[in-house]
């Protein structure tokens, strides 16, 4: 998940550029047309006072920018985030002729939530630490992987899943829909979702901390460095760096619709073990390669990336993932740029001890691995969408796309990114003359969202069910 940067302390976005430029006009949101913004009333002497109400009240009350000038002939994109829908929005503008730059703050790599981490310690560890699978419902999305499939790059994962409860019951989930996993992880699928072509450029790693409209553009700033300006602009991320970066950028509207998101947050803990884990049979699917775990408070889901990944080779030790649940991971929730070494290790004593009263151990008898790794997904995934494919507000001339906008999954992620990038494409073919027609989004109410805690995989039955209390796993 992406460090974030605070932005600077500055007036509102739309403000400042109703002085400086002509392009576009400030409205009051919510107004008949548009009017010259009131002059700041005088701030008191003495220290400041700030409050998080008083910071989400000034984004709802913020003006909102309406761009004028004509739309450009070559416009070109901006586009914060980039994971699957950020990357789909690209390449989907790039397919209609539109530049697009893409800035990201991975510093390994691009993909967001499809993150494989790599340890090089001599023995070639190698783990899917977000992102665990995926399956395909619609042809577009199902074009895509028919892609990676063709190219090496992704396989059908017929490993068996199932749930397992504690005690080491383990129940095989039968699926007729193909599930997919990346060969060599998750993360090469990102990389390959961009077409090899001038039109897109990417800058990593990049922490766009300010919006600010232009003459006619956004400018984007990183730390009050300028990072070019741009016809319009995507958000393809979420959390409280996005609603950190819209709450002054002149787009009330889209700042409503993302402040209205919630997110629940997970715990990874990466595991590799010098032996085999002793995981229970299923009489007709064999030992499983991935489970949901149930009724346990501080494990959702444990994954074998050794046999899921490399399932021929054999000597290599058992790289495993485990997720908490979303309640745990919100009782126990810290700055995830900062995770104190005290809550590390209580993670870990948690969720190891979680893993022997999944598979039926007794307390203290799991083998003690010889690596491990932590990791808060501070943001991990929706619990409310509006069910729409995107957002655009043909005023401002930006948009967002992302999973969270009709669920919770890389499907989901990338067809955002692909209706996005089309709709923006139409937008700027129309010529911007009839704005109000490419409003989509803006004022749709969000609903839960229903599915695993890891996710949703359109196709995997059953879904998840309404379980009892969950049991706490003693620490080891």
């Amino acid at each position: 998940m992406p460090l974030f940067h605070p932005a600077p302390c500055a007036r509102p976005a739309a403000a400042r550029a109703a002085s400086r430029f002509s392009g576009a006009v400030v409205a009051a949101s919510g107004a008949g047309g548009a009017r010259p913004p009131k002059a700041p009333p005088r701030r008191p002497r003495g220290k400041p006072r700030f409050s998080r109400q008083s910071a989400i009240k000034k984004s709802f009350q913020q003006e909102q920018v309406v761009f004028s000038t004509p739309v450009p002939a070559d416009p070109t994109v901006a586009i914060i985030g980039g994971g699957a829908s950020g990357l789909a929005c690209a390449s989907a503008l790039a397919a209609r002729g539109v530049r697009a730059v893409v800035f990201d703050t991975g510093m390994h790599g691009l993909g967001g939530r499809m993150a494989t981490r790599m340890v090089d310690d001599g023995r070639r560890l190698v783990f899917d630490h977000a992102a665990q699978f995926f399956t395909a419902s619609d042809q577009r999305f199902q074009k895509l992987v028919d892609e990676w499939v063709d190219k090496g790059l992704a396989r059908e994962w017929r490993g068996s899943i199932g749930e397992l409860e504690a005690g080491g019951h383990f129940t095989a989930i039968p699926s007729s829909t193909p599930r997919y996993i990346g060969v060599r992880g998750m993360r090469p699928l990102a990389d390959a979702m961009l077409p090899e072509n001038d039109l897109i450029k990417v800058v990593r790693p990049s922490w766009i901390s300010k919006l600010e409209p232009f003459n006619g553009l956004w400018r984007l700033f990183e730390s009050e460095k300028p990072q070019g300006q741009y016809d319009a602009v995507v958000i393809a991320h979420n959390g409280k760096c996005a609603n950190r970066l819209l709450s002054t950028s002149g787009l009330p509207q889209l700042t409503r619709q993302m402040k209205r998101l919630e997110l629940s947050s997970i715990w990874a803990l990466l595991a590799a073990f010098d032996d085999p884990l002793p995981i229970p049979q299923d009489n007709t699917y064999g030992t499983f390669e991935g489970a949901f775990v149930r009724d346990i408070d501080s494990l959702s889901w444990m994954a074998n990336n050794t046999q899921k990944l490399f399932p021929l080779e054999t000597n290599r030790p058992e790289c495993w993932t485990f997720f908490s649940t979303a309640s745990y991971g919100k009782k126990n929730k810290v700055p995830q740029e900062n995770i104190p070494n005290a809550t590390a290790e209580k993670v870990k004593r948690d969720m190891l001890g979680g893993v022997e009263l999944a598979l039926g151990l007794s307390t203290g008898s799991l083998q003690r691995p010889f690596y491990t790794r932590v990791q808060l997904w501070g943001a991990a995934l929706p619990m409310n969408t509006p069910g729409v494919p995107c957002i655009f507000d043909p005023q401002g001339r930006a948009g967002i796309c992302g999973d969270w906008l009709t669920g919770s999954s890389i499907e989901a992620a990338v067809l955002s990114g692909m209706s996005l990038g089309d709709h923006v494409a139409d937008y700027f073919a129309s010529g911007g003359e009839r704005p109000e027609e490419f409003a989509i989004g803006l004022d749709d109410s969000l609903n839960l969202v229903e599915g695993h805690d890891i996710g949703q995989f359109p196709g995997l039955d059953p879904q998840k069910p309404q379980v009892a209390e969950p049991q706490l796993a003693p620490s080891i």
